[in-house]
């Protein structure tokens, strides 16, 4: 059952020519600037990326790693999730990035690299809806139950739910979306800084669902699910701890975060999550200025391996 939410191979992509994104700035609130320069923050990147695969690999974790050399002046590639998701059945989708130098982190040679090594029956590409501007932007915008068949979804400008139905009328997932607000009053712009979804437990900051009637309804979801509920505050959300995932390696299950979120955590919280999944803490602070964390850098595969 844990492999069906918690894959144990995935992609990443490392990068060569990191920076905080300008054009993503606008409506992610997580994003920092640095006072390092280009060459040095790209750098420290890069080390954090190299030392973060090093980790999970030495959990059993199947890492493909594909490299970005900067040559399109991709800053956000490092954060592949966004861009193309897969699912049992062999399926494979691709989607509208809101922002147009994200759209030049699709590359053919990953959806190569599936097909050889997994079965792929079918891509669906849904990037041509950007000329629409409509967005959905993968496993960022959407936290997904692979196990209920769930897409919980924030609505923002890059998670439309006109993309959001039409990927879960094809992917057979019911849509649940939902208006969110921080504690500044801005919109999220990703689901997954504020939610992670594990095989037996969902970490969730219900306080930024900002209707209180779908709040409850979420959670009922949820609970309906068999999932320990984990809420998490405003702070913890600041750290990225909702911006995890689950993986599993020699038939283990981890639960895979930031260091700066795994502090963010408190003994009650770690102990919940302990029950069912050891916590793998990585240190990427270079990385997470550029509004993201350990999650949005894993593209799980969830495909079945060719013989």
């Amino acid at each position: 059952m844990a492999l069906i939410q918690a894959p144990n191979s995935i992609v990443m992509v490392r990068p060569w020519k990191f920076f905080s994104n300008p054009q993503t700035a606008s409506d992610n609130a997580f994003q920092k600037t640095s006072s390092l320069s280009n060459k040095e923050v790209s750098k420290k990147a890069k080390e954090e990326f190299d030392k973060a695969v090093e980790v999970l690999e030495s959990k059993g974790i199947n890492v493909h790693v594909f490299d970005d050399f900067g040559e399109k002046q991709t800053p956000d590639s490092v954060f592949p999730n966004n861009w193309f998701s897969t699912h049992s059945g062999g399926h494979v989708a691709i989607y509208p990035m809101f922002c147009p130098n994200r759209r030049l982190e699709r590359r053919q040679d990953i959806i190569e690299m599936l097909k050889s090594e997994y079965r792929v029956q079918d891509v669906i590409d849904f990037s041509g809806l950007e000329w629409d501007d409509i967005f959905l932007e993968g496993t960022g915008a959407m936290v997904l139950d692979h196990i209920n068949r769930i897409a919980y979804t924030a609505k923002s400008n890059r998670s439309s739910e006109i993309v959001l139905e039409r990927f879960c009328s094809i992917f057979k997932y019911e849509p649940m979306a939902f208006d969110t607000e921080d504690e500044n009053g801005n919109t999220l712009y990703h689901t997954n800084v504020m939610m992670c979804l594990a095989s037996k437990f969902v970490l969730i900051c219900f306080e930024m669902i900002k209707n209180k009637k779908r709040r409850d309804e979420v959670r009922s979801r949820l609970e309906e699910s068999h999932l320990e509920v984990i809420d998490l505050s405003f702070d913890q959300i600041n750290n990225f701890a909702g911006n995890a995932i689950e993986l599993t390696g020699n038939k283990n299950s981890y639960l895979v975060m930031s260091k700066r979120a795994k502090n963010a955590l408190n003994k009650t919280q770690c102990k919940q999550i302990e029950k069912y999944s050891k916590i793998i803490d990585l240190n990427v602070p270079t990385i997470e200025l550029a509004g993201g964390s350990v999650r949005c850098m894993i593209a799980g595969i969830h495909l079945s391996k060719r013989n």
